[in-house]
């Protein structure tokens, strides 16, 4: 289970390093048996200040309880008024410029508050306002007007490596200022879906102890520099295992200077839709290394459409930056400013090529909504086709077979649904059932391109 971690209860430990992990700079005079002791205290005592407890209340309707959800639970309160209640939270944030005010943290942490309120380590209650939240990154501005601020220096994620030391500092199941240590345990790691709207991922995994509460606080390397904005844990309890999350900071800054201008993030955008690049589907197209974004639609009239990306393309690379992944091309783009040109490197049909793209606004949504048919052939084991008609939402829109009925028995009714269209069958264009089937013959796998609502995808079936 991923649960964002702000709630109440109790924290961690601080843990301690052992002589060869301190940094000079953190080195206190106490001695035991004669030799120095080492200690986290003098870098934490500098950052402390820096550390905000932040206190949110808002108003949530009974219809967005997940009870409501349930059709059982809901018939028991139909006829009745559903009151508003009043909510609570707590979570963390870190001061990044103290002149004006200026606190990182989570969007979800204040995605739903009325009133915000930023606690400092020497007792001050301050009311906060937000500047701008995204949640596509998770990451929020508040803005603070006080005196005698003290913030956080900023250093450079992209150097941080697995095995360094890191410091995470918040305000875990209401415990002001706890403090844990670890090391990071990965990078660039995506969450996919567990994490809910958070689309941009590339995050920082540490095993500090991250726990409900912590988030929106600073993640810490030794130099007594932000590195990251912890994030989420992941967990089966809702407590923590060691696996926690970070938002590096170079992203939020990237983030937080469009917000504190903007208001909001004035995402760069393509206009398509990528997929992981899987062993099965790399064979498929003759391609001997399964890295990069598959490109499975491309919107039309978006940038990718003006630079000449097409399907079935894959993005290797952005401005010479190795892509391994859909996440990695989302989190390229995403960050990059309306207008910017930039070069990708894509593998097409086997060869190797560059496409020059402006990256453009965020195009209105694709085209929503099923399929229906009856009837059709049954050209796959256990799943009926037809010619695509009117009876289909998509019909006009593109070219393709539809799927008119999938037997719940059928070896590819785990890929397969029903409304789904096929346009190509193993990277021939096909626009009926005559040409599904010429495309498909002799073949003992079959590489489909399907249009599932407003999303295309590439799947592989035996």
């Amino acid at each position: 289970m991923i649960k964002r971690v702000t709630t109440l209860a109790l924290s961690g430990l601080i843990a301690a390093l052992t002589v060869g992990m301190q940094p000079a700079a953190a080195q206190l005079p106490n001695k035991a048996n004669g030799e120095e002791v080492p200690s986290l205290a003098p870098l934490v005592d500098e950052i402390a200040p820096s550390v905000v407890n932040i206190y949110t209340e808002g108003t949530v309707s009974m219809e967005d309880h997940p009870l409501m959800q349930n059709p059982f639970f809901r018939r028991f309160f139909e006829d009745r008024n559903m009151p508003e209640r009043q909510t609570q939270s707590l979570g963390s944030g870190v001061i990044v410029n103290a002149d004006k005010g200026y606190i990182l943290t989570n969007h979800h942490v204040v995605s739903k508050a009325d009133q915000i309120t930023a606690a400092l380590q020497d007792g001050r209650e301050l009311d906060a306002k937000v500047v701008g939240s995204d949640p596509e990154t998770d990451i929020a501005v508040l803005q603070v007007d006080a005196e005698g601020l003290k913030e956080v220096s900023v250093g450079d994620s992209d150097e941080l490596k697995p095995g360094d030391f890191v410091v995470a500092m918040g305000n875990p199941f209401g415990l002001d200022h706890t403090v844990t240590s670890g090391i990071v345990s990965g990078k660039g790691r995506s969450l996919g879906g567990r994490v809910s709207q958070t689309r941009i991922q590339d995050f920082i995994q540490t095993d500090a102890s991250i726990n409900p509460g912590n988030s929106g606080g600073p993640l810490i390397n030794l130099r007594g520099e932000l590195v990251g904005i912890n994030t989420a844990i992941l967990s089966r309890s809702g407590g923590n295992i060691g696996i926690g999350f970070a938002v590096p900071v170079n992203m939020a800054e990237t983030v937080m200077k469009q917000l504190i201008e903007y208001g909001e993030v004035q995402r760069g955008m393509l206009g398509v839709r990528v997929q992981d690049l899987t062993n099965d589907i790399a064979q498929a197209m003759d391609i001997d290394d399964a890295s990069g974004a598959l490109i499975a639609q491309v919107a039309p009239d978006s940038a990718a459409a003006e630079a000449g990306l097409q399907e079935g393309d894959v993005v290797v690379a952005v401005n010479g930056e190795r892509i391994d992944d859909a996440s990695g091309l989302a989190k390229n783009i995403g960050l990059r400013e309306i207008g910017e040109t930039v070069t990708l490197k894509i593998v097409r049909n086997g060869q190797t090529m560059t496409v020059e793209a402006d990256v453009g606004e965020r195009p209105d949504s694709m085209a929503s909504g099923g399929a229906s048919g009856s009837g059709g052939n049954e050209l796959l084991d256990g799943i009926k086709l037809a010619n695509l008609d009117e009876g289909s939402e998509l019909y006009g829109q593109v070219k393709g077979v539809m799927v008119a009925a999938v037997s719940s028995e059928a070896p590819a009714a785990r890929y397969l649904q029903e409304g789904d269209v096929i346009t190509s069958v193993n990277r021939q264009p096909v626009g009926s059932l005559e040409e599904f089937r010429a495309a498909a013959s002799g073949s003992d796998k079959l590489l489909l391109h399907l249009r599932r609502g407003d999303s295309g995808l590439f799947v592989l079936i035996q």
